[in-house]
């Protein structure tokens, strides 16, 4: 087997490389070895990677188990809840692009032969995935897991999704101050990623979905010690990857993404896949179409409806069979491909052939769905020429159809600002704009407006639309990743107050109810903004980026 390592451990020429080895304490019978890279995402400031340390540790002895020599190295990571509601969040879905980039460079240029990629949150999972594509080599993903489910004193089950809503509560005058910190002590009881279906979890399911990740990689919560058990074992299966030359592309191919976006649709996963699935996509050289998605949302009924959109969480996903049996749900169905090659070295249909679902309530049978439609729909019209997305599975029977008066805001400041003082009524349709990947720029996630709206008892009659995003904590008719955005010249940016705007979720279409002549005249006038931010990475990324419809990417110069 040659090894791309010897670029940097054999022969006399590549002395030097090997005498910086000798400095780090390797042995030459571990320089003659694969050498391994483990990139962990570990910090002290997201409760989901404060964990990851002991994966690393697990997953550099399986690493040693198998043969090779495992070598760590660092990747960023931010904690979206804690950037929510302020400038931070500007920096969230910029960072996908910065852990992408930065474990490319680590990678090339130490020669690794093999990796293992220890994400866990929001940007991290998707991050490394598109660095996996890019530098191609054998590579299996570790997770850190999620977060248990909190109690209440009274048993509640809760999580940080209701933690978000009670601070609406507070401001309808319907939470006590003392209320609102009883969530604060109690809703995230745990390591790992916040307990529901959010983006996190969501990209982690995925990531077993698509064949990059072992049974229970999504599922397996944080504190147990399972998950150390599973990553030994990633660690030992790189090097039979390694053995076998099992590459991220083999793996990562069209049918493996159409997979991916079916089981996304059963399991009701973030809107935020919406982005990550098509980035990912890109840099396998694949193209997923936004058009499509409706398809697969068309044949895949919803199974799961995990927090925000239900009452049950990631650890009763994991008891009731995992990831693999909602995929023995599809398969069985046929809506899945069953002989594609994963990264256990088998197919997808040898992977599930064991699958059970153990609880039907939980994961609900093909024949007994929760929707026979999919989690996921994405409306098209005047107003989203390109497509906009809505988690369907979340949003209220009464909401499905609504059409309203637009209540118009050019940040999420001045929104939240008039949902907190009690200004938005039964029936209107909140509008935020210029918070795109470009006009944001950075695209922040809106769950601080869109859980005002429901703590505050109006998610059963308001929705929202924006060009920003939402957090998979967000439930309700909360409309985001509208194309083009408003500082690309998208219609959202000529709404005015008051204007009628339509949405049919059913039908996959969404209006802004205005004659075309007095549109036209709206678009002669309009003026782009000025750039919220001229300096910095944020002013480099929104020159860059490209729109929502196409995972927000960076264009190549």
């Amino acid at each position: 087997m040659a090894l791309k390592s010897a670029n940097v451990t054999q022969g006399v020429d590549r002395a030097p490389n090997r005498s910086l080895f000798a400095a780090l304490g390797l042995t030459e019978e571990e320089m003659n070895r694969p050498l391994v890279g483990v990139v962990c995402s570990q910090n002290e400031i997201v409760p989901g990677h404060m964990n990851l340390d002991k994966i690393a540790e697990a997953v550099k002895a399986g690493v040693r188990l198998a043969g090779g020599t495992p070598i760590e190295f660092p990747a960023i990571a931010v904690c979206d809840g804690i950037a929510m509601g302020h400038v931070g969040m500007k920096y969230s879905l910029v960072t996908r692009d910065l852990i992408a980039d930065s474990t490319e460079c680590m990678a090339i240029a130490h020669q690794f032969d093999a990796l293992v990629m220890i994400p866990n949150c929001d940007k991290n999972v998707p991050g490394l995935l598109m660095a996996a594509a890019r530098i191609n080599v054998p590579t299996i993903f570790v997770s850190g897991g999620p977060m248990l489910a909190g109690h209440l004193e009274n048993g509640k089950r809760t999580c940080l999704s209701d933690m978000f809503e009670a601070v609406g509560a507070y401001h309808a005058g319907t939470l006590d101050e003392a209320g609102v910190e009883e969530y604060v002590m109690n809703c995230c009881p745990s390591c790992g990623s916040c307990s529901g279906m959010y983006t996190a979890n969501s990209m982690n399911c995925l990531t077993e979905a698509i064949g990059m990740g072992l049974r229970g990689n999504g599922t397996i919560p944080a504190p147990y010690s399972a998950r150390i058990r599973l990553a030994k074992e990633a660690g030992m299966q790189v090097m039979e990857l390694l053995r076998q030359n099992i590459r991220p592309r083999d793996i990562m191919t069209a049918d493996a993404f159409n997979n991916a976006e079916i089981v996304d649709m059963a399991l009701g996963c973030s809107t935020n896949t919406m982005l990550h699935l098509p980035a990912i996509a890109h840099e396998c050289g694949i193209d997923i179409d936004l058009h499509h998605v409706n398809e697969f949302n068309a044949k895949t009924p919803n199974l799961c409806h995990l927090a925000p959109a239900g009452p049950t969480f990631m650890e009763d996903l994991e008891r009731a069979g995992g990831v693999y049996a909602v995929m023995k749900e599809l398969a069985d169905a046929g809506l899945i491909k069953t002989d594609l090659l994963t990264c256990t070295g088998k197919t997808v249909g040898e992977n599930i052939a064991d699958a059970v679902n153990l609880d039907p309530e939980i994961i609900r049978p093909i024949d007994n769905p929760y929707l026979s439609t999919g989690g996921i729909a994405v409306l098209f019209g005047n107003l989203a020429e390109k497509g906009c997305v809505v988690k369907q599975s979340a949003v209220a029977p009464e909401m499905m159809r609504h059409s309203g008066p637009a209540r118009v805001f050019n940040s999420e400041e001045e929104a939240i600002q008039v949902i907190y003082a009690g200004g938005i009524h039964p029936g209107d349709v909140v509008v935020i704009r210029y918070e795109g990947p470009k006009g944001g720029p950075g695209m922040r996630e809106m769950l601080n407006p869109t859980s005002a709206i429901c703590g505050m008892g109006l998610g059963e009659s308001v929705a929202l639309i924006t060009d920003g995003r939402f957090s998979g904590a967000t439930r309700g008719a909360s409309i985001g990743h509208v194309s083009p955005e408003a500082a690309a010249g998208g219609m959202i940016g000529l709404v005015e107050e008051g204007d009628i705007i339509s949405i049919d979720i059913p039908a996959h279409t969404i209006s802004l109810d205005v004659p075309d002549d007095v549109l036209a005249a709206r678009k002669a006038a309009w003026v782009c903004p000025e750039p919220k931010v001229k300096t910095g990475y944020l002013a480099r990324y929104a020159s860059l980026v490209t729109s929502a419809d196409k995972g927000a990417v960076l264009r190549m110069l």
